[in-house]
Order: structure tokens, then C-alpha cells, then sequence
């Protein structure tokens, strides 16, 4: 009984946990007012779009694929809202069509990858640059705001006390996500698929309408997301939410989530995101420039991905090990006798 709870506690989750602990100590030594309330939102709302991204990013990885477009979906999202408004398109229907951006965007990498049968990286990649590049003919190099007060109220102001509409929407995404993922049938397929294709099929799952579901929820939440960005920011340019698929996807693979499919769990990816948000909060309150702290949260992706992996291996020569050692005298001890004695 023991052994299982230190297998229980002693594995990446558990690693997670205490660098998390570790950190938040440290930062609330070194600045007075770093758990004060207004400070723990602030650390959220900075990167708030990224992480309910990185929710439906986590099924299209333990699925067994990658999307790198969801940032270049974002900022066609924004685009598409700021090209009708720009127009004078009543801003509901803006929005509406910034949201049909990302379901088209999301069935069409779905539909390539399920359908056709191309890899997810190639369509995905083929995304970041096309989605991105249509956004930029949109609205061209110009910056695009004047937004309704409403609108930008909706992602400057706080809708509940403190706390801003994202970060209400975030919690929602994350129950959905963990009831989805490890209380659904569909969760079970997304694990099972990412972990052997050929045994989802003979197992009778539709991989097919399970790899198109996920691209299209990829697209419509990252078109979400985006929104909300052009709220908090209030304008919208070209490059907006450039780059941001780096941060989402070193989020998810630092939870512990597979790059090969197959395993990990929401749980670890919300250490993760925890982990960056501190990290961040912390090195840009202590005056700690953007480059390098993009350099240690590359550093920790390559830590993720790298211990991982030397446990693994530690764990197999052990077992191999403990398998071909030789059984000294087992048969002969039964008993209590030693073999001399016949």
C-alpha cells in the first residue's frame, strides 16, 4: 500500500506541484504584495487567452496530432471583427463572424487531417502561415479599434468583483474540459486514439469524426480567444496573437502531456500553466526583461520533455534488471531448508 501511494505522488503531477510551491514561496518572499488578490488576476489575465487555448490543445496532443495555427486563427478572428466593423457592421454580427472564421478554419484542418489523411503538423503549419497571411489582407498594415465601450468594457473591466468575463470563461472551458476528458466516452477515445490508432479502429471508434471534432473545437475556441484579446487590447493589427502557439503548446507539453499522444491529464496541464503564470508575474515584477523570461520558460520545456524521458529509461533498465538477475536458491529455501540438506 505504500509503494502505490508513493507511485501516486512520486511522478510528474507531484514534481509539478512542488516547483509550483517552490516558486509561489519564493515570490510572495521577495514581493510584499504578490498574493494579494488583485495581483493573482492580474497574473491570469496577462495570458488569459493563451490558456483557454491550451485546453483544447491538450485533447488535439493526447489525440495524438498538433495544431500550430491556433494563434494565426486568433488573429483572423480579430481581423475578421475589425475588417465588418470597419465596414459598420453592427458589432454582434462582427463577432459572429469572427467566431465563423474559426469554425471554417477548424473544419478545414479537421477535414485534411481526418479526411484526406494528411499529417496534422504539415496542415497545422500550412495554417499558421496561410490563416495568418489572410488576416493581413484583410485589414492590411493598418490598426484597427474605436471598438464599442460594451466590447472593450468586456475585456478591461471586471465583470464579477475583480474578476474579468475571461477568467470566468476559463473556469467554465476547464470544468467542461475535465468532464469531458475524464468522465466521457469521447475522452476515452481521445486517449485511446493517441495512444494506438490501429486499436481505436478495430475497437470500432470513429477516429475520423473524433480528429474532426477536435480540430473544430481547436478553431472555434481559438477563435474565442482571440476575441477577448481585441477586447482587452481594444485594437487589432496584423500580427496580433503572433507567436502565442509556442507559449500554449510548451504549456501543455510541460503538464506532461505526450508529444506522441496517448497520455497526460488536465491536471498537469493547469500546474503547468500556474507554473508560467508565476514565473512570468514574478520575473516581470522583478524588472526581469521579455526575452529573458522567454528563455527560462524554454529551458523548463526542455526540462519537461527531458526528464520525462530519463526516467523512462531509468525505469526500464531497472526492470530489466530486476527481471534477468539470477533467483538464488528460491525453489531450494522453501521450507526453511538449505540445499546441502536433502
Amino acid at each position: 500500500m505504500s509503494r502505490s501511494k508513493l507511485n501516486r505522488f512520486v511522478n510528474w503531477e507531484g514534481l509539478l506541484l512542488v516547483l509550483l510551491i517552490v516558486i509561489v514561496s519564493y515570490n510572495a518572499a521577495k514581493i510584499p504584495f504578490y498574493l494579494s488578490p488583485q495581483n493573482q488576476v492580474n497574473l491570469f489575465e496577462l495570458s488569459i487567452e493563451k490558456i483557454i487555448v491550451a485546453l483544447t490543445m491538450t485533447f488535439v496532443i493526447i489525440n495524438g496530432e498538433m495544431d500550430l495555427s491556433v494563434a494565426s486563427i486568433m488573429g483572423l478572428a480579430a481581423c475578421t471583427v475589425a475588417y465588418f466593423w470597419d465596414k459598420k457592421v453592427p458589432m454582434e454580427l462582427c463577432l459572429l463572424a469572427g467566431m465563423i472564421a474559426g469554425l471554417l478554419c477548424g473544419l478545414f484542418n479537421g477535414f485534411m487531417v481526418s479526411r484526406v489523411g494528411l499529417p496534422s503538423l504539415i496542415v497545422s503549419l500550412a495554417g499558421l502561415i496561410g490563416y495568418r497571411g489572410l488576416g493581413r489582407v484583410l485589414i492590411e498594415e493598418r490598426s484597427i479599434g474605436n471598438f464599442p465601450d460594451w466590447f472593450n468594457n468586456m475585456g478591461q473591466q471586471p465583470a464579477i468583483g475583480i474578476i474579468p468575463l475571461s477568467l470566468i470563461i476559463f473556469f467554465l472551458l476547464l470544468v467542461i474540459a475535465v468532464v469531458v476528458l475524464q468522465y466521457t466516452a469521447f475522452g476515452r477515445q481521445v486517449y485511446v486514439i493517441g495512444n494506438n490508432l490501429d486499436v481505436a479502429r478495430y475497437s470500432g471508434v470513429n477516429v475520423k469524426r473524433v480528429k474532426l471534432i477536435l480540430f473544430v473545437a481547436s478553431g472555434v475556441i481559438s477563435a474565442l480567444a482571440g476575441i477577448l484579446f481585441t477586447a482587452r487590447l481594444g485594437a487589432v493589427r496584423g500580427d496580433t496573437a503572433i507567436g502565442f502557439e509556442l507559449d500554449v503548446i510548451t504549456m501543455v507539453l510541460m503538464g506532461g502531456v505526450s508529444i506522441f499522444g496517448g497520455t497526460g491529464s488536465l491536471f498537469g496541464v493547469l500546474l503547468s500553466i500556474l507554473i508560467i503564470l508565476n514565473l512570468r508575474n514574478g520575473m516581470g515584477l522583478a524588472n526581469i526583461s521579455g526575452n529573458t523570461q522567454t528563455g527560462v520558460i524554454g529551458l523548463l520545456l526542455i526540462f519537461s520533455v527531458l526528464v520525462p524521458n530519463i526516467g523512462r529509461e531509468v525505469k526500464n533498465a531497472w526492470n530489466r534488471w530486476q527481471y534477468q538477475r539470477p533467483q538464488v536458491g528460491k525453489e531450494n529455501l522453501k521450507g526453511g531448508k538449505s540445499p546441502e540438506k536433502v
